[in-house]
């Protein structure tokens, strides 16, 4: 009977899994590995793309050495990175009992951030954006997660005004969706990473179908922007294994709604549209 020999049990971290497969990695390979635990700190934060410029390579060598070490792609790896770095206790509050404290960091942080997003709009791309907007016949938007969470408001938020908008976050939807979008229709992806696998193929899938295409991200060097007409940025970053999400759904939604802002001054009929639809849940309310 032949023998299969068994692999080892990879361990959880990625730094140890890079120390234990040191002797097996090619140069290439060796290369972004040795930049990986000499830079870890920087790299949890990192989109595929900016660590495969920092280190030199291409992406498809970032991707052979997560699969190398086990890991299902770039994302498995970082978290497992992030563990590596600051271990799963630096979600726990620092001072359990000081609530008013924490309150008020929050609340500081949640400022930073919505004034450092400010100061990154650029009023050019913003009426760009609003004018594709405005003349768009269907507008769809895409998001995973918390990001399709803030593209499910916003469709609303269009819809409040007359702008024919879905958010389908089911991904197999949304790529229906966008497939049958109608001439100038507008797509726009929501992402904090810019690297959302999802999310990403469907603005290019809305490029392939020539529609107007805008990203939202932090991530200036990322797959998404490659598929933007427009890119609209935001400030802040989720932490890979902590729930404080806030800065970047802040974020997002400042972003989007100065756009809505630019949006209604090239749109008259929105504040009768806005009574109008007001009107139509009245009943709903006590």
């Amino acid at each position: 009977m032949t023998q299969v020999a068994s692999r080892p049990v990879s361990p959880a971290g990625a730094i140890s899994r890079i120390r234990l497969q040191a002797h097996s990695l090619s140069p290439s390979l060796q290369r972004v590995a040795d930049h990986v635990v000499s830079h870890a700190e920087t790299v949890v934060h990192q989109t595929i793309t900016e660590l495969a410029t920092a280190v030199g390579v291409g992406e498809a060598t970032i991707t052979r050495l997560c699969r190398k070490l086990d890991f299902a792609g770039f994302h498995a790896f970082k978290i497992a990175l992030a563990a590596d770095v600051v271990g799963r206790e630096s979600s726990a509050p620092a001072h359990p009992g000081d609530l008013p404290g924490q309150a008020a960091q929050v609340i500081r942080q949640t400022c930073r951030t919505l004034e450092d997003t400010g100061r990154l709009l650029d009023p050019l791309v913003l009426e760009a954006v609003a004018g594709a907007l405005a003349r768009a016949p269907r507008v769809e938007l895409t998001g995973q997660g918390n990001s399709g969470l803030v593209a499910q408001h916003f469709a609303h938020r269009l819809m409040r005004i007359g702008i024919l908008a879905t958010a389908s976050t089911d991904p197999h939807l949304a790529a229906v969706s966008i497939s049958t979008l109608p001439r100038g229709g507008v797509v726009i992806a929501v992402s904090s990473s810019g690297s959302t696998i999802d999310t990403v193929q469907h603005l290019r899938l809305a490029q392939t179908h020539g529609h107007y295409t805008v990203a939202i991200t932090h991530r200036a060097s990322s797959p998404i922007t490659r598929y933007a007409s427009a890119v609209l940025f935001t400030s802040a970053q989720e932490e890979p294994l902590t729930d404080s999400v806030l800065d970047t759904l802040a974020s997002q939604t400042l972003v989007l709604e100065v756009l809505y802002a630019a949006l209604l001054a090239r749109r008259p009929e929105a504040a009768a549209m806005l009574r109008v639809t007001a009107e139509s849940v009245v009943e709903k309310k006590y």
